[in-house]
C-alpha cells in the first residue's frame, strides 16, 4: 500500500531523517523533557538540513517538495518519543510559517519565513484565547489603526513556542463590532514592547514551551498586516485541514511506535515459561491494533494525497483528527497495559507517550467541535468549499 503514495526518493528520505533525529536529536530528548527548553542550536540544524523548507518555495530556501516529505517529517518526528519536541517542530514550520507564506507579502516573506526555513528564526501561532477555547468567531483580542500602527491588546493561551518565538502570527480583531468578519491576521516580533510569556505547566508535551500570551497596547506597524484587513478568519479555517491532517498522521505515528515496541517487548518477555507473545489474549490485542493502524493510515495517506492535488479536504481532515487521535489513545492504553508494571515506570517509554498522546483529542480543535463539523456535513448536507482563493 505504501508504494502507492512513497517513491524510492521519500524513502532516502525518511532513512536519512532517521539517522539525523538518532544522531542529533535523541541524545538530548530527557534532558529537554526534564527543562521544558529546547536548545537553539537543533533549530539550526533542522533548518541546515532543510527540514523547516520542505513545502515552501526555493526563493526564499525551500524544497518545494510534494506533501508526502512532510508525512514523513511528522511520522518519524512521533517516533523518538517526545511529543513535545514534535509539537515545537511541526507547529514552527506547519502553522506559524504557512500562514507567513501564504498571507504575507514579499517583505514579509524575506524578513521572517526565509530565516524560518533556515532555522535563525522560531515562529509560534497565536489563536487561542483562555476563554475562548475553540470558539475562533468569539475572540476578544483586538487590533485598533491608530495612525501609522495598530494598537493590539488581549491575550491567548496554550500557544505552541509562545515563551521562546522570535516573532508570532496572531489574529485579533481589527473591527470588534463585527465577529468573524472583522478579524485579521499580523506577524509580531516578540521582543515588541508590551508582550508578556507566561510558561504553562502541562500533563504532557513536557520538552515544548507551551505559553499564555498577554498584549498590552502592542505597536503593530501597518505594513505586518497578513493579507487582507476582515479576512483573518477565513485564512485561519483555509489552513486547518493541514493542522488536523497533521494532527491525525501524528496520531497513527505514534500508534504504531507503541504497537512496534509492545511487540518486541512481548517477544523478549517471559511468563509461566514461555515469551508472552504466545498468549492468545495478548496477540488478539496486537491484532486489534494493527487492523486499526492499518485503516487510518490508508485514510490519512489518501487525505495528503488530496490536500497534495489542491482539494478542499476540511471534511476529511476532521475525520482523520477525531479518529485517529481516539484510536492512538486506546491503542498507547493497551500497549501500556502489555508491559504491565514496566508500563508505569518512566524509564520505558509508554508512560511518557500515553501523556503526550491525551493532547491529540484536544488541541486544533477538540473531538466534540469536529464531530460537530462532521456532522454538519453527513446529517445537515453542509458543504464547505475554500473561503479564499
Amino acid at each position: 500500500m505504501t508504494n502507492k503514495y512513497f517513491t524510492e526518493e521519500h524513502n532516502l528520505f525518511r532513512k536519512s531523517l532517521q539517522d539525523f533525529l538518532q544522531k542529533e536529536v535523541v541524545p538530548h530528548i530527557d534532558k529537554w523533557e526534564k527543562t521544558g527548553t529546547i536548545e537553539r542550536f537543533i533549530w539550526k540544524k533542522f533548518g541546515d538540513m532543510g527540514y523547516f523548507g520542505l513545502r515552501y518555495p526555493e526563493k526564499y530556501g525551500g524544497l518545494d517538495l510534494d506533501l508526502f516529505y512532510t508525512v514523513i517529517f511528522l511520522e518519524e518526528l512521533q517516533k523518538i518519543n517526545s511529543g513535545g519536541f514534535a509539537a515545537a517542530m511541526w507547529a514552527h514550520e506547519f502553522l506559524a510559517m504557512t500562514h507567513l507564506n501564504k498571507e504575507g507579502d514579499d517583505r514579509i516573506k524575506e524578513k521572517y519565513l526565509a530565516p524560518s526555513i533556515s532555522g535563525d528564526k522560531i515562529g509560534a501561532l497565536a489563536i487561542t484565547e483562555p476563554f475562548g477555547g475553540s470558539d475562533v468567531a468569539g475572540m476578544k483580542s483586538t487590533a485598533v489603526k491608530k495612525d501609522d500602527h495598530y494598537l493590539l491588546n488581549g491575550s491567548k493561551t496554550f500557544i505552541t513556542n509562545g515563551v521562546y518565538a522570535d516573532y508570532i502570527v496572531v489574529a485579533a480583531k481589527t473591527n470588534p463590532e463585527e465577529k468573524h468578519r472583522g478579524m485579521s491576521i499580523f506577524v509580531v516580533d516578540s521582543d515588541t514592547p508590551g508582550i508578556e510569556a507566561t510558561k504553562l505547566d502541562k500533563l504532557g508535551w513536557r520538552a515544548s514551551d507551551t505559553a499564555e500570551l498577554s498584549f498590552t497596547d502592542v505597536k503593530i506597524p501597518l505594513e505586518n498586516l497578513m493579507g487582507e484587513e476582515g479576512k483573518g478568519f477565513a485564512y485561519i479555517m483555509q489552513h486547518f485541514a493541514l493542522e488536523r491532517l497533521i494532527m491525525g498522521i501524528n496520531a497513527h505515528a505514534r500508534m504504531e511506535y507503541a504497537m512496534d515496541y509492545a511487540i518486541q517487548y512481548m517477544s523478549e518477555r517471559k511468563a509461566f515459561g514461555k515469551t508472552i507473545n504466545q498468549f492468545q489474549v495478548l496477540r488478539h490485542k496486537i491484532a486489534d491494533i494493527a487492523s486499526e493502524l492499518e485503516m487510518l493510515k490508508a485514510f490519512n495517506y489518501e487525505i495528503a494525497k488530496q490536500l497534495d492535488d489542491g482539494e478542499y479536504v476540511v471534511k476529511e481532515a476532521s475525520m482523520s483528527k477525531m479518529l485517529s487521535t481516539k484510536l492512538a489513545d486506546q491503542a498507547i492504553y493497551e500497549c501500556l497495559q502489555i508491559l504491565g508494571g514496566y508500563g508505569y515506570m518512566e524509564d520505558y517509554p509508554m508512560a511518557r507517550l500515553l501523556r503526550d498522546s491525551r493532547l491529540g483529542p484536544i488541541g486544533g480543535g477538540t473531538s466534540e467541535i469536529l464531530k460537530e463539523i462532521i456532522a454538519k456535513t453527513v446529517v445537515d448536507g453542509k458543504e464547505y468549499k475554500p473561503a479564499v482563493k
